[in-house]
């Protein structure tokens, strides 16, 4: 009779770790609360002293949860191998959404715990979906804390950990940088795992810093510039008014904003290497060309599509708006300057291919990225080949470089349960009672860490009008996509926890 026996999986130290990340959490906490005291003291807004207290209450309990987890819970071993990075890694993120969602339901913002956790993963998946549809006259420390848990999880948390806790560099950190960072391959800067995340959070800082400076120098005030600039670097969408950009409806923000979009849905690699001067890295990586193509032919096409139909007064609105929705769609930020329903659903059908397709690897863009597209399209290319010339020997080239047979094969199995996730959600929530575009769009937003609606979930609709079943199951997809599938879903099959 076969006998199976579990793996040895060292759960005490997944605790442990699970409790600093969560004394991190409650740190991050703290910077909200003193907004709301800012805005109590300085500003005489007697609401902020509520939302204040709600936020005491939040880093109070999760301090102390993570307090003890770390103290009470004394691993037999500190060694971390694989299987613990990728438990460690997505059970972090249910847990930091766990606790994030606490100042919501304290200050009263949301009251459903469904809701809460929704626009908690939301905000650490960089998803940019909200339930909240009032977001004018929600608290300033809410406001701050939505778009700082998408600041958080734009890089990572895991990567940040790493960055401030050089310790996991011996306890399996590449496992753990492995596991978060979303790319084909992971190449670090640095040698170290621990170096590599903070070269890669100082890039992320310095952008974040650049940006809000920018941004003060148009109509925004300190508070909406810090936290459109959290949002747009992590390519995350939330806005502090209902309308979004809208609000201001300002060439100077929106080009700004539109601009690192793009570059934040870019490999931060090139990024990191053209900030040493080496400019010509962009043009000899194949793939930041598809990625400006991508980005180009899409644009044109709305805009082709906006002139024959008549939408908008004016060529520069039609090109700003083509350009900025397009770019916002494919790095998944979710920003809109206009709405993209009113155009139709071709306008919307397109920028749900871009929203597949989605930015480029190692950087903080959702989707399926167009590093894959390049490696499948040209893989295809290669089939055809032989169909013709069964014996031919090819490889597939990216940058002048082979990419291994394994790392083939892992792309396009990547791409072929994208595609199955997404059908499969969108018709879970067809049974719910969404007519099938808006499913798809819905489930494609969630996949892709978005955040655009339609129909029901649009502009003259919201994710709050989901049953709660669907609001957990798009948090779910949410975070599936936001680690790039395999990272989740390997925790789900038997061989993760069932050796022969």
């Amino acid at each position: 009779m076969k006998r199976f026996y579990t793996q040895n999986i060292n759960f005490p130290i997944i605790l442990r770790m699970i409790g600093w990340l969560l004394m991190i959490e409650a740190g991050f906490m703290s910077i909200p609360l003193c907004v709301s005291l800012y805005y109590y003291f300085f500003e005489g807004v007697a609401s902020e002293l509520h939302v204040a207290w709600a936020f005491g209450y939040s880093v109070g309990i999760t301090l102390a949860t993570g307090f003890l987890m770390t103290t009470l819970i004394h691993p037999s071993t500190l060694s971390m191998q694989r299987r613990e990075g990728f438990l460690l890694t997505a059970v972090t993120w249910v847990f930091f959404s766990a606790f994030g969602m606490l100042p919501f339901l304290f200050s009263g913002s949301i009251d459903n715990v469904a809701d809460a956790f929704f626009e908690t993963m939301s905000g650490f998946t960089t998803t940019g979906a909200t339930v909240i549809r009032d977001v004018d006259h929600t608290a300033k420390g809410i406001l701050f804390w939505r778009a700082l848990t998408q600041w958080i999880g734009g890089m990572g948390i895991i990567v940040f950990t790493l960055a401030v806790l050089p310790m996991l560099n011996y306890k399996g950190g590449i496992a753990l940088f492995n596991a978060e960072v979303p790319g084909i391959t992971h190449e670090r800067l640095r040698p170290r795992v621990s170096q590599s995340a903070k070269s890669l959070w100082g890039m992320y800082i310095i952008l974040t810093a650049i940006l809000a400076v920018l941004l003060m120098f148009g109509p925004m005030d300190w508070f909406d510039s810090v936290c459109q600039t959290m949002s747009t670097v992590s390519t995350g969408g939330f806005s502090t008014k209902t309308i979004g950009l809208g609000y201001w409806h300002n060439y100077y923000s929106d080009v700004m904003i539109m601009i690192f979009m793009f570059l934040c849905g870019t490999n931060f690699t090139l990024l990191f290497q053209a900030s040493g001067g080496k400019l010509g890295v962009f043009w000899k990586s194949n793939t930041f060309k598809w990625y400006l193509g991508e980005t180009v032919l899409v644009s044109v096409i709305i805009i082709l599509r906006m002139w024959t139909e008549g939408f908008l007064d004016n060529w520069p609105d039609r090109i700003l708006f083509s350009f900025f929705d397009t770019i916002s769609g494919i790095t998944s930020t979710g920003f809109s300057t206009y709405s993209y329903e009113k155009s139709g659903e071709f306008i919307s059908f397109v920028l749900m291919i871009a929203m597949f397709f989605g930015g480029m690897t190692g950087s903080t863009a959702g989707g399926a990225k167009i590093d894959r597209m390049v490696v499948m399209l040209k893989n295809t290319r290669n089939e055809f080949y032989r169909a013709l010339h069964p014996n031919a020997v090819t490889s597939v080239r990216v940058d002048g470089r082979a990419v291994p047979h394994d790392i083939v094969a892992k792309v396009i199995a990547f791409l072929c349960i994208y595609v199955l996730i997404l059908v499969a959600v969108a018709l879970v929530l067809s049974m719910m009672g969404l007519p099938i575009f808006d499913a798809l769009f819905s489930s494609m937003s969630a996949l892709s860490n978005v955040g655009f609606g339609y129909g029901l979930t649009g502009d003259t609709g919201s994710f709050a009008l989901l049953p709660d079943f669907g609001k957990w199951l798009l948090s779910l997809e949410m975070m599936v996509g936001r680690l790039e599938l395999f990272t989740v879903l390997v925790i789900l099959t038997r061989d993760f926890w069932v050796k022969d």
